[in-house]
This record gives structure tokens, C-alpha cells and sequence, in this order.
């Protein structure tokens, strides 16, 4: 039996498990948003979300009061012709509060990519001119799909950065094996000087002439949202496949330096169907711990969102990794136990709002207490909460 049709079997026995007392649901905290992608706080900050708009926008949530101020603009910078372009990611420093340092993630005028660091010049660093742009590494976009786009500020206080492979389909450059390439990898840079950046010293392949030194990890198509578990530090991927399977990744905490999650040759857990393209999986190369294939049913979908695992106030949601899928409107979370998954559950209903479904689902966010927000490209931003019966 195939590894993928077991991850689906065991979806199947599972589905449905959820047994909390709380009746779950969802309610509006933003709207009116162009095109959302990533909504966050920085470390210290309650009440207040900054939201990115893909086409190059930050604003800042009062959560309270609804209102939106504006906290920086880049659409000089940008181009978002293509879906899959513009102003995609967002990393603040540990300490934002004191320097004001982040950094975004985004396709230039080019349509190639960029990774900037920005400082917000106000005493309370609600504001950012644009003028304070770094630009710390850059590199070509074959085409203009499968330009990745999150950012983070790892435990480690590293800035890692997730690239797709170049675009087209099956990897027809072959980016993603190749460590000669930024695309289709997961880098990881030391941030921690006044300028520039400098690459961590355990990096797997540091010293390697004919490695790029920033790669962590490789072999990925178009990762779309990782996360850290708050708690724990276990890391996930959530990596959108071709033609027939999605796929999350999951490394437990201090592991997958060197990692190679077996792109162009695998898609999920098999070999890649396109003919010359797929191949025998790759030596100590990392399996997904979850797939789900290309179709209309509660278990399906054609393009995977990737979340967080939840470690908000809802008791009997904490551990539950929840993720979507951006076509089909599906919400579902497992749990990782012993390196598997386990109370897998199907929240498309259970999350939709009064007046439908959400759909569309570019992203997951968290705020300051660990609530789950969720993005939707309409504009409107949900946050999971406890409803009453």
C-alpha cells in the first residue's frame, strides 16, 4: 500500500474526533482589507495587528475599535501582476519594540525577489518610512509562479526565509535540487549586525564553494506558510504540490538542518507522475507526515495554506496544527504524536461564518494570547473563538 493512501486512510478512521466541550467558531475582527496575506504582532504589542496587503500595503488592526491606520507602503517597490506576486511576507526582531527592525519578502518591479530589512522610525514604532529599506538579498524569478514568500524570526533568533522553485511546472530548470540556487530551498541568515547580514556558522553547508552558504534546507516547490510551535519549537511546512497531491512537512525541534524534502522528484509521497520528472525518493530525504489529494471531497483540495499549531485560550484546541486549502473552502487540524498524526478534524463547518463559508484562505495569524486568525483574500480577517451554544 502506498504511503499516501495510508496518510488518507488514516484521515478517514479519524475525521470528526474533535470531542471539546466548546462549541468553536468565528468572528469578524477586520475587513475591507486588498488582498490580505500575513497578520501578526510584534512581540509586546496587544490589541493590534499588523496586516499586509499583497498588493504592498502594511496596516495596522486596532482590534477594539475596527480601525486601520497605515504603517508602510512599498507598492513603488513591487510589481503583483501575477497572483502569486507582491508583498508576501513579514518578520519582526525579537526585540522590535527597541530597535524597530523587521523584514519583508516580496517580488520587485522585476518580478524577482527580494528580502528587505525596514526600521520604524516613530518613538512607538507604530510608523515605517519606506526610505529605511535594506536590501539584504535578492535573487531571479524564473516565471512569475512559485515565489514562496514566508518569512520568519526562528527561536534561534535567525531570519529564515522560504523560496519556491522558480515557477512553470515540474521544475523544468531543476532549482530545487540544486544547492547552486536560492529557489525551492529554506535559508536561514544571521541578522544580528547593525547592517547586511552574516551566515550562522552550523549551517550545513557553510564553507561549501559550490553551495550557496544561506541554504538550511532544500528541495521544496512553493512552500506557503511555515510555522513554529510557541511551545515546543517543532517546525512545519506546508508545500504545494503539482498535480496530485498537497503536503505538510513536520521536523521536530533542533532537527532538519541539511533536510531535503525531495521536490522535483517526489510530489508528496511519490514520485512526481510527469514522465522524466519524478524518481526514487532521495537519500535521508524527509517524508511529509500529511497529504491530501487533488479533489472536491471533505479530505481534498488544490493548493495547501499552511497554519500554526494552536497554544491559544480554547483548552481543548492546544496542540491541534491547523491548516486550509486556498481552492476548496476546507479547515482541518491534526495532532503530531510519536512523529504521527493523530485527531485529525474536518472545521470547514464548524468555522464558517453566518453568511457562508470562508474561501479563498491565503493565510493563518496569530495575536499576542495565541488566538488563530484567518486570512481570507476577500479582505476579512476571522479569529477562532468559543461561541456559545
Amino acid at each position: 500500500m502506498s504511503g499516501s493512501l495510508l496518510f488518507i486512510l488514516s484521515a478517514l478512521a479519524t475525521i470528526g474526533c474533535y470531542a471539546g466541550k466548546e462549541n468553536i467558531g468565528v468572528k469578524i475582527i477586520g475587513e475591507g482589507f486588498q488582498r490580505p496575506v500575513w497578520a501578526e504582532a510584534p512581540n509586546g504589542i496587544k490589541n493590534q495587528l499588523w496586516i499586509l496587503e499583497k498588493t504592498g500595503k502594511i496596516k495596522i488592526l486596532n482590534v477594539l475599535s475596527g480601525q486601520k491606520s497605515l504603517f508602510l507602503d512599498v507598492t513603488a517597490n513591487i510589481t503583483s501582476k501575477s497572483n502569486e506576486q507582491g508583498l508576501l511576507g513579514i518578520a519582526f526582531e525579537q526585540n522590535y519594540l527597541t530597535n524597530g527592525r523587521f523584514y519583508l519578502y516580496y517580488t520587485n518591479s522585476e518580478g524577482d525577489t527580494e528580502i528587505c530589512r525596514y526600521t520604524a522610525h516613530s518613538d512607538d514604532k507604530r510608523s515605517c518610512n519606506s526610505s529605511t529599506r535594506e536590501l539584504l538579498l535578492t535573487f531571479k524569478q524564473d516565471y512569475k509562479n512559485h515565489n514562496g514568500g514566508w518569512i520568519g524570526i526562528g527561536p534561534d533568533g535567525h531570519l529564515y526565509v522560504a523560496t519556491g522553485d522558480g515557477g512553470a511546472a515540474n521544475d523544468p530548470k531543476r532549482r530545487a535540487q540544486n544547492l547552486d540556487s536560492y529557489l525551492g530551498k529554506l535559508l536561514r541568515l544571521d541578522v544580528s549586525q547593525k547592517k547586511g547580514y552574516k551566515i550562522p556558522k552550523d549551517n550545513p553547508f557553510s564553507g561549501n564553494p559550490k553551495v550557496k552558504p544561506e541554504i538550511y534546507a532544500y528541495g521544496l516547490r512553493n512552500p506557503w506558510r511555515c510555522s513554529w510551535d510557541s511551545l515546543n519549537g517543532d517546525f512545519y511546512i506546508a508545500d504545494v504540490g503539482q498535480n496530485k497531491w498537497e503536503e505538510i512537512n513536520y521536523i521536530p525541534a533542533g532537527e532538519g538542518k541539511g533536510a531535503n524534502y525531495g521536490w522535483r522528484l517526489r510530489e508528496g509521497a511519490i514520485a512526481t507522475p510527469q514522465k522524466g520528472v519524478g524518481g526514487n525518493r532521495p537519500k535521508k530525504s524527509i517524508e511529509p507526515i500529511y497529504v491530501y489529494p487533488h479533489d472536491n471531497s471533505e479530505l481534498g483540495g488544490l493548493s495547501v495554506t499552511g497554519g500554526y499549531v494552536y497554544r491559544g485560550p480554547i483548552k481543548s484546541l492546544q496542540g491541534h496544527y491547523f491548516f486550509a486549502d486556498y481552492v476548496k473552502p476546507n479547515i482541518w487540524s491534526f495532532e503530531v504524536k510519536n512523529g504521527q498524526t493523530s485527531n485529525f478534524t474536518n472545521w470547514s463547518k464548524r468555522l464558517s461564518p453566518t453568511n457562508g463559508e470562508i474561501t479563498t484562505i491565503t493565510s493563518f495569524g496569530q495575536d499576542a494570547d495565541g488566538n488563530l486568525l484567518i486570512i481570507s483574500d476577500s479582505g476579512i480577517i476571522y479569529q477562532i473563538v468559543e461561541s456559545s451554544l
